[in-house]
């Protein structure tokens, strides 16, 4: 239920202004359809939608309207590690290939858990042999991924595994403690946080809620929207790009982060565990992609798309992640502002950023800081 802005440290007066510009976006083009959500201090003050699920179709969008958020998807599977480490059942320090020995073929038997999170495990290209029919079959994936080569030596270079990440933190979770990653994720974060409407492994039965993905400008990879618009991508489990939710429900996950890892009487995890994977442990050039980034482990840090820091110190961080010129999900921790931006239509970087970063500074702008 969404509560008095004031009652919260927020003004109503800039939450107008937050869906002044959320429709104004619609309304220029940016995107076919979006949804936005904002929670402070564990309250949910913001929940909107708008624009077209599928324009051919005439569909709006409404409340129920589900989201392709792809690599916004990451956090959460991250979180799944993060959960089976305060449980003392994996360390950052541990190499993979003692988890899953299959994993040291071709010369990866050095790269541990805090590799993998951090981006710096040096195994960055998807498998060639995985193209998207094989993505929907997770034996295939997870041994395409234990023979694939190294391309850098393990915490060389930070190189953005845009696939990988997700397979190697299922794998692992599933060998660890025995359940598949999107069985563990529901039992463990999303139903007991009250998430029912984020999905890793879309039932059939909830296809018809999902937005249509448009190519909104020329991007590189228009080729990538085609294959995440297929009924089979949206019900397969790809831990690292397929998560399908609702803004409030995404907004939800890092509203319960923001609260020290409790969120309406329900404790997920403790309040270290949170500081500590919040914190910077990677902090250069994505040898990939030359971007300048911040990475805590499974998150990014200060990204552009959660608009500018308000406060500063070494847990004062803004932690998240944002998913394929589309969305963004984000909290601040110090602020206890947690937001999700989804859209479905995809951008090119400059253009998505801009779009993502107007959005949350005028959240931003509309809290009371004391």
């Amino acid at each position: 239920m969404v509560v008095a802005p004031e009652s919260v440290g927020m003004t109503s007066k800039g939450l107008e202004r937050v869906k002044a510009l959320f429709n104004e976006q619609i309304e220029q083009g940016l995107h076919p359809g979006a949804a936005m959500a904002v929670y402070r201090h564990g309250k949910l003050v913001l929940d909107i939608h708008g624009g077209m699920a599928d324009e051919e179709a005439g569909k709006p969008v409404n409340e129920d309207t589900l989201f392709v958020i792809f690599s916004s998807t990451k956090p959460l599977a991250a979180f799944c590690w993060h959960l089976l480490w305060e449980r003392g059942l994996l360390e950052m320090g541990d190499w993979i290939g003692d988890r899953w020995p299959e994993f040291r073929e071709g010369g990866k038997e050095d790269v541990t858990v805090k590799h993998v999170l951090t981006h710096t495990g040096g195994f960055p290209d998807t498998p060639a042999e995985l193209t998207p029919d094989k993505m929907v079959d997770w034996d295939a994936c997870v041994a395409a991924v234990a023979k694939a080569p190294p391309r850098f030596r393990p915490g060389e270079a930070i190189a953005y595994h845009s696939l990988n990440f997700g397979w190697v933190v299922g794998e692992v979770l599933r060998r660890v403690d025995g359940r598949p990653i999107s069985q563990f994720l529901q039992e463990e974060v999303t139903e007991p946080l009250g998430m029912n409407d984020f999905y890793l492994g879309l039932p059939a039965s909830e296809e018809g809620r999902v937005a249509k993905l448009y190519v909104s400008e020329e991007i590189e990879t228009p080729e990538v929207v085609a294959v995440f618009n297929q009924p089979a991508i949206h019900q397969a489990v790809i831990p690292a790009a397929n998560g399908i939710s609702t803004a409030r429900d995404l907004a939800r996950f890092y509203a319960m982060l923001g609260m020290s890892g409790e969120l309406d009487g329900v404790e997920v995890i403790r309040s270290g565990v949170i500081r500590y994977v919040a914190a910077v442990q990677e902090e250069g050039k994505d040898v990939l992609s030359d971007n300048e980034v911040k990475l805590g482990l499974g998150f990014a840090v200060d990204d552009p798309r959660m608009g500018s820091q308000r406060s500063s110190g070494r847990y004062n961080h803004s932690i998240g992640h944002s998913g394929f010129g589309s969305s963004v999900g984000w909290v601040d921790l110090a602020e206890r502002l947690a937001v999700a931006i989804i859209t479905n239509g995809v951008r090119g970087e400059e253009s998505n950023e801009e779009r993502l970063r107007a959005l949350s500074e005028a959240v931003r702008d509309a809290c009371v800081y004391s």
